[in-house]
């Protein structure tokens, strides 16, 4: 199996917390009735003057009755947090909250908001339930999706509860200071679909050594339904009166390197995360199985400078080093420099190798350097250039036109589609392996672009 960050159970912080005098506050129900009392003193008074005095005296009643409904509402005697240490961008974390409340019976469930780092949740703030257990226990279980990679921090929680008369509600906050470390997603390498396929990949190589579809001839066998009719040597056949099929050698040992643009364009979401993490889950995927192929795996991240270029891995049980490669790419709002980048990476590089960029662009002319640094790299290596479909586009440019305004925007984006294109056949005349597919698919697309490449024995 995929060795995966070690996401730890959630575990509460140390619980050296000592309840504090919890604040008292109004509720709205208290505040409606205070209006009306006020109201009704203004009808007595303008009735019956002598009657003044009843106006204080129901406004003292009330202050009291919000006394004894907060009184009633008991106080706080534990305040806990259970967190993991690490999750993965757009997966849910688990997030449990444990409160004790001595005496009092609340009215509704308590409710706690924990202030937290926008990489947990949108504005930074996570609001969560509780729900009673035993007498005096309320739990409550929160799950926000992590939207992007980094250190996240949940920094202080409030707790708040209301009396049983719904007069006045009981306030306590606790700093938490928690550390919450977020990794790239490598679910779809834990996928059940991808270990079966491995596995069954893994006993053909036993089975049939490493012979394959490779360059280096192997040995001849007797030809058997499903293969490839180009494979049959028909000489031989001729010679033994039986049809035999020419073997070859996999390819093993070839240099990968996932190459990714930290620029503004690739940190602009999609599907609800960047597009920067889209790609590292689709490259980390492609990563595990090229490992398992006994080929070699490295990163290389850049933006107006290169970033991160993490060595050479060899084996499946080193993948995490490669995860944590990935986790140190940071989101830059910047261009790409690609003659810099490219030029950096070319120069590291002493063998052949596969080159897999992961990039976007908004225009033709920012994309003429791009194009002209990845027509060098094909010179002495095989390159794969991948990019996210922008359904955006797509979807202003096929709406329905009621207003000039609906015309304006299918026009400029009908535009930028056929600009896109134009890059990518320029990309393609070069000799690169482009890939444009919707993010949901473009693991699989470029694990059966790295598939087919090896069974063409190109990279070597």
């Amino acid at each position: 199996m995929v060795p995966a960050p070690v996401l730890s159970s959630p575990a509460p912080i140390a619980d050296d917390w000592r309840p504090r005098i919890a604040g008292l506050h109004p509720t709205a129900r208290a505040i409606r009735l205070l209006v009306l009392l006020a109201l009704a003193a203004l009808i007595v008074a303008s009735i019956a003057p002598g009657a003044w005095t009843v106006a204080p005296a129901a406004g003292g009643a009330l202050f009291l009755l919000i006394l004894g409904d907060a009184a009633l509402a008991g106080s706080v005697t534990a305040f806990r947090l259970h967190a993991p240490e690490d999750g993965e961008v757009g997966e849910a974390l688990l997030l449990r909250v444990e409160v004790e409340l001595s005496r009092g019976s609340p009215r509704t469930g308590p409710a706690v908001a924990l202030a937290t780092d926008p990489r947990l949740a949108p504005g930074g703030r996570i609001d969560i339930a509780l729900t009673g257990g035993e007498p005096g226990q309320w739990l409550g279980i929160g799950s926000p999706a992590p939207s992007r990679r980094g250190t996240a921090r949940i920094t202080r929680g409030w707790l708040r509860w209301q009396g049983p008369l719904g007069l006045a509600h009981r306030q306590v906050h606790r700093d938490f200071d928690r550390d919450v470390r977020i990794w790239p997603n490598i679910a779809p390498a834990r996928g059940a679909a991808l270990q079966i396929f491995l596995r069954e990949a893994q006993q053909g190589l036993v089975a049939r050594r490493i012979r394959g579809e490779g360059t280096e001839f192997e040995a001849l066998a007797e030809y058997q339904p499903g293969m490839d009719r180009r494979r049959i040597d028909w000489k031989s056949s001729a010679r033994h009166s039986r049809l035999f099929a020419r073997e070859y050698e996999t390819e093993r040992n070839n240099q990968i390197v996932f190459a990714f643009d930290c620029g503004q364009a690739m940190c602009e979401p999609i599907g609800g995360l960047a597009r920067i993490d889209r790609a590292v889950t689709a490259a980390l995927t492609t990563a595990w199985v090229a490992l398992k192929a006994e080929d070699r795996v490295a990163l290389f991240g850049f933006a107006s400078r290169p970033l991160v270029m993490s060595p050479f891995v060899t084996a499946p049980h080193q993948f995490r080093r490669l995860q944590e490669a990935a986790a140190a790419l940071d989101y830059c709002a910047e261009e790409p420099n690609f003659t810099l980048a490219m030029a950096s990476l070319s120069a590291r590089l002493q063998r052949r190798s596969l080159i897999v960029v992961f990039s976007d662009f908004n225009d033709p002319t920012g994309a003429e350097l791009m194009i002209e640094m990845c027509t060098r790299l094909v010179e002495r290596h095989r390159v794969v250039f991948l990019v996210m479909r922008d359904e955006d586009l797509d979807t202003m440019a096929e709406a329905d036109v009621e207003a000039i305004d609906d015309a304006a925007r299918a026009v400029v984006a009908s535009t930028l589609i056929r600009q896109r294109a134009l890059v990518l056949t320029r990309l393609r005349q070069a000799g690169i392996m482009v890939i444009e597919a919707p993010w949901e698919t473009i693991g699989n697309r470029l694990l059966d672009a790295y598939l087919t490449i090896k069974r063409e024995g190109s990279i070597g």
